[in-house]
Parts: structure tokens; C-alpha cells; sequence
């Protein structure tokens, strides 16, 4: 197997977990970890491609980049939203926050 089938299939098996974690828990602070792990995985897969794809190029690596950016932020707009909730509701549970429900 090539190097790089060995990083897209580290990348798939990271990206199911996280999307397993997104969909079955209901712990609101394990759902935005399982969205950093898939996040880390799409980074894996871009800097596989940008090393041994059909043409390497700093591109894949420059975007994981961009990619890092975004989640750091995601995660502190997330964590500030979650201590907020948690405030008002007293619990992390993804189920108790359905105010736009109504």
C-alpha cells in the first residue's frame, strides 16, 4: 500500500469517528471535540495530497492552514456559547438547548 493510501485511510477512519461522536452523543462538549477530530482529518487528508498527489505543491498545506484557523476559532466561539447555556440551563446536554424550536 502506498504512503498515501495509508494517510487517506488513517484520515477516513479519524473522519467516521468524529462524524460517529457528532451524531450519537449528547454531550454538547464531546460534539465539539468530534467536529475538531473530523476537521484534523480533512487537514490530513490536504497535506497528504499536497505532498504525494499528482502535482505536490505547498497548496494542501497552506489550506490546512486556513483550515487550523477556522477550527480554532469554531472552538472558542463554541466553548464561549456552551459556558453561556450552561449558565442559563445548567447542563451540557445537547437535547436541553431547543429554545429556537419553539
Amino acid at each position: 500500500m502506498s504512503m498515501l493510501a495509508s494517510y487517506l485511510t488513517l484520515a477516513a477512519v479519524l473522519f467516521c469517528i468524529g462524524f460517529y461522536g457528532v451524531l450519537t452523543k449528547r454531550n454538547a462538549i464531546i460534539v465539539l471535540l468530534s467536529i475538531e477530530l473530523m476537521l484534523n482529518a480533512v487537514n490530513l487528508n490536504l497535506v497528504a495530497f499536497s505532498k504525494y498527489g499528482v502535482n505536490p505543491a505547498l497548496t494542501g498545506q497552506i489550506f490546512s492552514l486556513f483550515t487550523m484557523t477556522v477550527a480554532a476559532a469554531e472552538a472558542a466561539v463554541g466553548i464561549a456559547v456552551l459556558i453561556v447555556l450552561y449558565r442559563s440551563k445548567a447542563t451540557v446536554n445537547a437535547d436541553e438547548f431547543d429554545e429556537l424550536r419553539r
